[in-house]
């Protein structure tokens, strides 16, 4: 079948190194496929189809939510759309539906940039710059912001890859998450306290998801030698900077397309909510700068073999 005309995901953009593929879209700079040895480690989406449930999208410049849409920031308040309103919250940032360019291109890498200019509830410039690359050890993802602006600015950046598992669901799917800390929230998706982790919540060591329902962010993350976190779901590892303090992890229970057929493993800069509570928030200085990696091993069927 014949690729649309039209695809609601903007300009696709082809990556491909030894057995790995994957697809960056134009709208959004977001990750829509991702493969390695002929196995589909991202649950991605179609061309033709607007991108579903925040599939592989780029968060900024804040993740999750901001209560009522609404912040204070150097003594003024602002308001946000509110673009979650069963729930009155704004989700995700500002750039996840907005076109970026291509500023470099090659056959295993991309980096594509936007500039996101000041609008009455985020009055604030930001020049954003996304890498992905292809390569030995995976994919690597390389988000940055500057502020181009005359002001200081709140910032936070996520991203919400869901990691497919090679099962009919996450149920039976092996889930290590190296936290010491869950954040606790309330029916809005907004955090309103942290535990240790505990019974259920506690994947320190790797065990099957079994019944959990996971729409959690995890904190106080262990790390390697090498600074990095890593998740591990099943055969895929996803890993984080320290750039990135937090990780949702999502088995997207009450959404159709999703439905515990896969999980959303998240990093995050911030908690949700931060623009509110602080809780790990960015302020950004004019010229100032902020950069952070994160990537995804997969383990190809020929590796395991």
């Amino acid at each position: 079948m014949s690729e649309p005309s039209f695809v609601p995901s903007g300009e696709q953009v082809e990556l491909a190194y030894e057995d790995q593929r994957a697809v960056v879209t134009g709208v959004g700079a977001g990750l829509r496929r991702y493969s390695a040895g002929g196995r589909a480690v991202l649950d991605g989406y179609d061309a033709g189809a607007l991108c579903p449930s925040g599939r592989g999208q780029l968060l900024a410049p804040w993740p999750n939510r901001i209560e009522d849409g609404s912040y204070e920031f150097a003594g003024t308040r602002y308001q946000l759309a509110l673009d979650e309103p069963e729930r009155r919250n704004a989700i995700h940032g500002l750039v996840r539906w907005a076109e970026w360019s291509v500023a470099e291109r090659g056959a295993e890498r991309v980096v594509l940039e936007h500039t996101l200019y000041p609008t009455p509830g985020y009055p604030f410039a930001l020049d954003l710059q996304v890498e992905y690359e292809l390569g030995e050890g995976g994919l690597s993802v390389r988000v940055e912001a500057t502020n181009i602006g005359v002001e200081p600015c709140p910032y936070g950046a996520g991203q919400h890859p869901y990691l497919a598992v090679e099962a009919d669901w996450v149920d039976d799917v092996e889930l290590q998450v190296p936290a010491a800390t869950v954040l606790e929230s309330n029916e809005r998706g907004l955090p309103v306290g942290a535990s240790p982790v505990a019974a259920e919540l506690d994947f320190r060591d790797a065990r099957t998801i079994g019944t959990t329902v996971l729409d959690h962010c995890f904190t106080g993350l262990d790390r390697d030698s090498d600074g990095r976190a890593r998740v591990r779901l099943g055969e895929t590892t996803l890993w984080v900077d320290g750039s990135w303090p937090y990780v949702m992890v999502f088995t997207g229970d009450p959404l159709p397309d999703v439905a515990r057929r896969s999980a959303a493993v998240e990093p995050m800069t911030c908690a949700p909510n931060a623009f509110r509570s602080g809780d790990g928030l960015i302020v950004l200085e004019p010229g100032e700068t902020h950069s952070g990696s994160w990537g995804i091993t997969p383990q190809s069927p020929r590796a395991r073999a």
